[in-house]
């Protein structure tokens, strides 16, 4: 670590813009010509993209799949990870798929000061996803990143402002967005065919995320860079529990299922109802699967959207049947009209009329992948358009925003009551929420734009 500063080198530090900017006022770009190595110009159709892998886990396969596959402009010179075996796997996958093996680093900033990469995929650890995404936009690399956009609102806001300083493409790994049945389901609601909605209801039930159990700490694994994996989150002895997938159940490092599947659930929805303000959360839940869990985060929560003039709810579970979802469906949305319902899913989506309603009975079923495969090409347009992505950091930010405020109602016990502009908690003295909009930084790790 010595061999590099915390901020970018030969970046001069600036105050993180006011919490209060409204999300709107954020579009302001900064010239790139006083940072060394940086290039705005924009690619043409055919030049090699150059992408640099921060994170080496299953999801970033998944999209490097599809970067490498279905994009054949797209090159992988330099890959990270603080784990030796990851590395190894990625290095083979990336040769398996006919190109050349890639630089393998520990450092992520080792992949920011190659002046060759275009681009970054930042598919860390949530508690990863602020740092290393800011820093590549001061090195004037586009991001893709993974969901949520951060852990805290404070670390979203700093990303979007990062990317508009910068004058950055970037988009949220939220592929439902470029999903054509969800851009349908979401273009019929729009066009007023439900009536009045007064309610969305979200939920997401998974046997796959089975509530964890207890294990003694450890020794840390060979190959493994556990104080790098750590980071800017508080230091702890290692715990294989804690650690590569199961991070996810811990608040240190992000925000259970409300964050993992929410996020994707609550952007969907909100996109449909035209991004409103949400006005006061409140939410309750538990581990009731395994009581004597070390898990933190709940594997039973549901939460209450109070918006002008509609309410969202939020219902998950962890290791729950797949039936036992909302109409057969182990996750799904569902806006309540006064002339219809529409239910919608990962595998397609259905209107049923109210009775008494005119109108026939629609299904439609999804006739593509989920969306990765067109929202990664989405994001490589963008880079050679200079034009913003369809996840854009604004929306990305406000809808993390919306998973974080439930899991703030959850902690606190409190009805959060948000004041969305300033992207503050409102008559806090009680639960004294507006602690957790941030979070202190382990040295020498800092959070700065």
């Amino acid at each position: 670590m010595s061999d590099y500063n915390i901020t970018r080198r030969g970046f001069i530090g600036s105050s993180l813009v006011s919490m209060g900017a409204a999300v709107s006022a954020a579009r302001g770009t900064v010239p790139l010509a006083g940072l060394s190595g940086i290039s705005a110009g924009v690619l043409g159709a055919n030049e090699k993209v150059r992408l640099g892998v921060i994170g080496c886990g299953g999801i970033s396969k998944v999209n490097l799949n599809l970067f490498l596959k279905e994009n054949p402009e797209v090159e992988c010179p330099i890959i990270c990870d603080i784990d030796d075996a990851r590395l190894a796997e990625t290095v083979k996958f990336i040769e398996a798929s006919g190109a050349q093996a890639p630089e393998a680093v520990k450092d992520f900033r080792a992949v920011l000061d190659r002046k060759d990469i275009d681009a970054c995929m930042v598919a860390t650890p949530d508690h990863w996803h602020a740092l290393p995404t800011i820093m590549a936009c001061q090195a004037g690399k586009d991001v893709y990143c993974e969901k949520p956009l951060a852990t805290t609102v404070q670390e979203g806001r700093a990303m979007l402002e990062a990317a508009r300083k910068y004058d950055r493409i970037v988009q949220m790994g939220t592929q439902w967005r470029s999903g054509e049945h969800f851009a349908e389901a979401v273009e019929y609601i729009h066009a007023g065919k439900l009536g009045k909605i007064r309610t969305v209801e979200l939920w997401t039930f998974l046997d796959w995320a089975h509530a964890i159990g207890n294990v003694p700490d450890s020794p840390c694994p060979d190959g493994v860079d556990y104080d790098m994996w750590l980071g800017p989150a508080p230091e702890q002895p290692f715990n294989r529990m804690r650690f590569h997938f199961n991070f996810r159940w811990f608040w240190d490092y992000a925000g259970g299922l409300m964050t993992d599947w929410g996020v994707h659930l609550i952007n969907i929805a909100m996109w449909a109802m035209r991004y409103p303000q949400v006005s006061s959360v409140m939410s309750a839940g538990g581990n009731f699967t395994k009581p004597d869990t070390m898990q933190e985060t709940p594997d039973t929560q549901m939460a209450i959207y109070t918006f002008k003039d509609f309410i969202m709810t939020w219902d998950h579970q962890m290791s729950a049947p797949l039936k036992n979802g909302r109409d057969g469906r182990a996750h799904g949305i569902k806006f309540y009209g006064t002339e219809a319902v529409l239910i919608l899913d990962g595998a397609g989506w259905e209107v049923i009329p109210a009775e008494g309603k005119e109108g026939a009975a629609l299904k439609r079923t999804r006739e593509q992948d989920s969306g990765r495969s067109m929202h990664i090409r989405n994001f490589l347009d963008g880079i050679k358009s200079r034009k913003p992505c369809v996840q854009d950091f604004e929306v990305s930010h406000l809808v993390s925003n919306m998973a974080h405020l439930g899991n703030m109602a959850l902690q606190t016990g409190k009805t959060i009551h948000w004041d969305a502009e300033n992207e503050r908690v409102i008559g806090d003295e009680e639960a004294n929420a507006n602690r957790m909009i941030s979070r202190p930084y382990r040295g020498p790790w800092k959070l700065e734009v």
